[in-house]
């Protein structure tokens, strides 16, 4: 079973991680204004047809599978936020939903989450399911303007010194052994139409609908807020240990803002964040060698996107949470800044218990 070792297949797809102003209108204001002020919800409000459960939708001639959290306080006439969720390499829609920081938090702040489940090795297999992004399905680098390339290869992986994880439908797409994802479908289409599918079926916000995931699903929220299909769609994003590959350093794909909060792991050898200020790619070092964009790279663009200065340091940013090292480019008069990077004193793993409450704040203080 040559795809264990895969450097994105996290302890039990995580689902034991542990450690794991507002504005008011005048009194005096016509009714229209005061109208204005209230979310417009989704063509779900008519009538909703999801509950909580698993569901199916079609996508591409693909049967596609996801589940769907409804808080027990939610009123089906009242507009709520959705939050995308998405899995790492080789989990499931349990990954997040299975825990019961994800759901206690959900609940408390009144939000429906949606954990679809990626795409496997082939039809029906669903095994080692995974998402696809820039570079995982050919295996070859980006433009290469965040870093030097060693040896001037132009892949993601040092290939001679990496497990060779190439998936059977990615025949004839991989140009090499770094290809390590699904090639049978457009991941970031069938993120738009699960978004309809949710507006349609449930009462939603449309304009407080987010987006997370972890490890290959943190991957993947990058791409969702770089591609300009989908970008318009969220209003903010978190990607979780995740970052995009090496040469795919790009913002968000908006003239919106689109605002991010990146959370790596300090001592996470699977996708290391690099070091402070480091702006230059980083290198997997748990067996294999992978290139990522590092977080300080990604943060910057991101920041610049949204009219902040980084020729300085970031600045520290303080979330409230313990051992979080939260720092940004965006910080000013202790509002939650648009750009947001924060490192924990952790390795590859989720620790919800910690970083969905942070998560969940920044998704809150950004609605």
């Amino acid at each position: 079973m040559k795809h264990l070792r895969h450097p994105l297949a996290i302890a039990a797809v995580c689902t034991g991680c542990t450690g794991s102003p507002d504005t008011q209108a005048p009194a005096t204001a016509p009714d229209s204004q005061a109208d204005s002020a209230e979310p417009q919800g989704s063509a779900g409000c008519e009538a909703e047809t999801f509950t909580s459960g698993l569901y199916e939708l079609e996508h591409g001639g693909l049967t596609r599978s996801f589940q769907v959290f409804v808080p027990a306080s939610h009123d089906p006439e009242t507009p709520a936020p959705l939050v995308l969720v998405f899995h790492g390499w080789g989990g499931n829609e349990d990954e997040f939903l299975g825990s019961a920081d994800v759901r206690d938090e959900a609940e408390a702040h009144g939000y429906i989450v949606a954990a679809p489940l990626g795409l496997g090795s082939g039809q029906p297999d669903r095994s080692w399911s995974s998402w696809a992004f820039s570079g995982s399905t050919t295996g070859l680098d980006g433009d290469g303007t965040n870093a030097e390339v060693p040896d001037d290869t132009p892949d993601i992986c040092d290939d001679d010194a990496t497990t060779d994880y190439n998936y059977p439908s990615c025949e004839g797409v991989a140009d090499n052994g770094c290809s390590w994802t699904h090639c049978q479908a457009d991941d970031v289409d069938f993120a738009l139409t699960l978004v309809a599918e949710l507006e349609a079926g449930l009462c939603v916000d449309p304009q407080a609908i987010f987006a997370t995931g972890g490890s290959n699903g943190g991957m993947f929220t990058w791409e969702l807020g770089q591609d300009p299909r989908t970008a318009p769609s969220f209003r903010a994003l978190a990607p979780l240990i995740g970052l995009p590959h090496r040469g795919y350093l790009a913002s968000k794909g908006t003239d919106a803002d689109l605002p991010v909060l990146s959370v790596t792991g300090s001592r996470d050898s699977t996708v290391p964040p690099g070091e402070w200020e480091d702006a230059s790619f980083t290198v997997t070092t748990d067996g294999d060698r992978y290139f990522y964009t590092g977080a300080t790279a990604i943060t910057q663009v991101w920041a610049e996107a949204h009219g902040c200065e980084t020729t300085q340091p970031a600045e520290p940013f303080d979330t409230g949470i313990e051992d979080m090292d939260c720092r940004s480019y965006c910080a000013s008069d202790g509002d939650w800044p648009e750009v947001l990077d924060c490192r924990a004193d952790m390795r590859h793993t989720y620790d919800l218990g910690t970083t969905w409450p942070l998560i969940m704040d920044f998704f809150e203080a950004h609605r």
